[in-house]
């Protein structure tokens, strides 16, 4: 029987991430390259992706770092890395579906009113969809039919604490802006990480062989303006947002053998904020 520490190694197991090089990509690929794996990282822009790995290099050896172009939204585009890893004998045992379009909530001239239901455009409804939530089916239905084939796997998608309750609009009011004109959470943000919760319960039951759960996480701290970290704080009995490298055991805890029971869970880790 293995130790408690010996379940989170993830030593000869690759680990494919998408947006991997946003922040928080880049922190689930240092968590797990911590356990041992090797990461493909995957995104649409090869500085940022060469970016990451550079940093992720200073702290992990360069060749279990590996990098690929992959657009989400591109069947194409992800069949196209799957080819390439199997043409290096590689096969991915671990999918972190962390793609998104992170919408967010400014005061630039016009960001305001096209933020608001009222007036958002279909053409972002559509691309982010298409990133956030069909991208994740994509990578699922390519990734996850080869672990099913195989010696089966894990999946993992990034929703959020939006998954749980609604984005709370008073966060981002404006002093002085007529109601109308007040910004706002975008709708599609809520609804691709509820639907990442979906998608995992569905997925946790398709493949026997693979299991897949969901990671919640409530916001990190980014050097947001003072008066919104202030306000969100307060909704939060941990009294402060998350910090950018505290959701690394979980990712390593989901991914890993520590986990091997657990499919089809929305893990929520937002300090308490869901529980007030």
């Amino acid at each position: 029987m293995s130790t408690a520490s010996q379940k989170f190694d993830l030593e000869g197991r690759t680990a494919l991430i998408t947006g991997a090089s946003g922040l928080l990509g880049t922190q689930h690929a240092a968590a797990l390259l911590e356990s041992g794996a090797t990461v493909v990282l995957t995104d649409i822009d090869t500085a940022r992706l060469e970016a990451a790995r550079a940093t992720l290099a200073t702290t992990a050896p360069k060749a279990r770092i590996l990098v690929h172009l992959m657009d989400v939204t591109s069947p194409d585009s992800i069949a196209g890395v799957q080819d390439a890893l199997v043409g290096e004998g590689r096969a991915v045992d671990i999918l972190v579906n962390n793609a998104a379009i992170d919408p967010k909530v400014t005061s630039g001239a016009g960001i305001i009113e096209s933020s608001r239901l009222e007036n958002f455009d279909k053409a972002q409804w559509d691309l982010q969809i298409a990133v956030g939530l069909t991208g994740a089916f994509l990578c699922a239905q390519t990734f996850g039919t080869a672990m099913a084939r195989g010696d089966g796997g894990v999946i993992l998608n990034i929703a959020s604490d939006l998954s749980v309750f609604s984005p709370d609009q008073r966060l981002y009011r404006k002093d002085g802006l007529p109601e109308d004109l007040q910004p706002v959470k975008p709708v599609t943000y809520s609804v691709i990480k509820t639907g990442l919760v979906g998608l995992s319960r569905y997925l946790a039951t398709y493949w026997p062989n693979v299991r897949c759960n969901a990671l919640s996480p409530g916001g990190v701290f980014t050097g947001q303006g003072e008066e919104f970290v202030t306000r969100l704080s307060a909704l939060i009995p941990a009294g402060r947002m998350a910090r950018p490298d505290e959701y690394r055991a979980v990712i390593q805890f989901l991914c890993s053998d520590a986990s091997t029971y657990m499919n089809g869970q929305n893990v929520v880790m937002d300090g308490g904020r869901s529980v007030w």
